[in-house]
Order: structure tokens, then sequence, then C-alpha cells
């Protein structure tokens, strides 16, 4: 169940041979790392508990960095760089929520620059990373190009805010964190320069 999100030149479209060099050189890098930390939890380096911990967080980084930057890519507009201090503040606050249980924008966004911020909450266990990024991805199909004040006005930004958030050109740095309650996933995504700036639209 997805909520509203708050209210940078262009880049080539990337090549067929160099996606899939990309892609490749993802999945090898995705699996030695499974590999070294099932090895090392294996031989009591670290505990089992934190093998799993790392490898969730590395398929969260990788899921949602790929769908953000994909949906970037799309529209013509740089990619998103992971930022762990995004992530850090992304996962205090989805705990917050879980343990709460009450799913609402942080009131404590403000920062230097302050921060954008989307939400998604869903059944535990019931949705993969890339359903929820997804999620948000699929609000392009009602985005008609135009600012955020003019989605205001006619009453549906809580139906592009997110995506707009997504591709907003002037946003840099994106951190997502997941954080489990008794019934729900609570994921969260920062970002800064944060987006959805009144006044503006994604290709300022």
């Amino acid at each position: 169940m997805p909520d509203a999100a708050n209210p940078a030149s262009s880049s080539p479209v990337e090549q067929p041979d160099a996606l899939r060099a990309r892609t490749w050189r993802r999945h090898v890098v995705r699996t030695a790392w499974a590999l070294l930390a099932v090895g090392a939890g294996s031989m009591g380096l670290v505990g089992a508990s934190e093998v799993q911990r790392q490898l969730a967080r590395n398929a969260l980084q990788s899921e949602m960095l790929d769908a953000h930057n994909a949906a970037r890519r799309d529209v013509g507009f740089p990619p998103l760089v992971w930022s762990n201090r995004l992530e850090a503040n992304a996962a205090a606050y989805a705990a917050i929520m879980a343990r709460s249980r009450r799913f609402a924008h942080s009131g404590n966004l403000d920062g230097a620059p302050p921060q954008g911020e989307n939400l998604w909450m869903g059944t535990r266990g019931a949705y993969s990373y890339a359903d929820m990024a997804e999620a948000w991805v699929e609000e392009r199909q009602f985005y008609d190009g135009g600012s955020i004040d003019d989605a205001f006005a006619a009453g549906n930004f809580g139906d592009i805010g997110h995506y707009t958030q997504i591709i907003w050109r002037r946003t840099t740095h994106v951190g997502c964190a997941i954080s489990t309650g008794s019934e729900d996933d609570y994921l969260v995504c920062r970002y800064m320069p944060a987006g959805n700036v009144l006044g503006g639209s994604p290709g300022d």
C-alpha cells in the first residue's frame, strides 16, 4: 500500500552490449559476495543472522538502484548513487513505523539540504523488493509531465509523487531500508537533494 511522496544533464541511453556486460558483472559480484558470506557464516566468522542481514541489505540495495536508475534512464536522466547515510536514516524511520504500525511520512525530514522520502507498506513477506519499487515506478502512467504545482491543483499528486521523486533530475543520491513488523513490511527510501519541490518539475 504505497503512500504519496513528500512535497541533473541528460545521459545517453545505455547500449544493449553495455547493458548486458553491466548486468553480468553485477551477477558475478552478487554471486561471489553471497558465496563469501555463506562461507564465512559456515566457518563461524560471523553469525548466521548477520550473514542473512547482509545478504538482504545487498539485495535491497541492488534492486532499488536497478529500479530507480532504469526509470531515470527511460527519461534520459543521470543515475542515482547509493548513500549509506540516507540508508541509515531510512532504516531508523522504517524501524519506528514497524514498531508503531503507523504508516505516515516522517516529520523530521529537515536538513541541509532536506531529504525526500518515499514509503511503501505491504503484507509481511508477500512482496519482492522489485515488486515494491515497481509499485512506485508504475505511477508514470498517471504523470503528464507537468509541474508539482499542477499535480496539487489537479488533486492527483498522490498518484504520481513516488515516481516524480524517483526521476527528479536534481536528485543525486538514494538510500533505502526495510523493517518488518508483526504483520507488514515497511520500506523507506530517502533522497538528496529532495525532489517534488513546489514550483518545480522533475526535469528542472
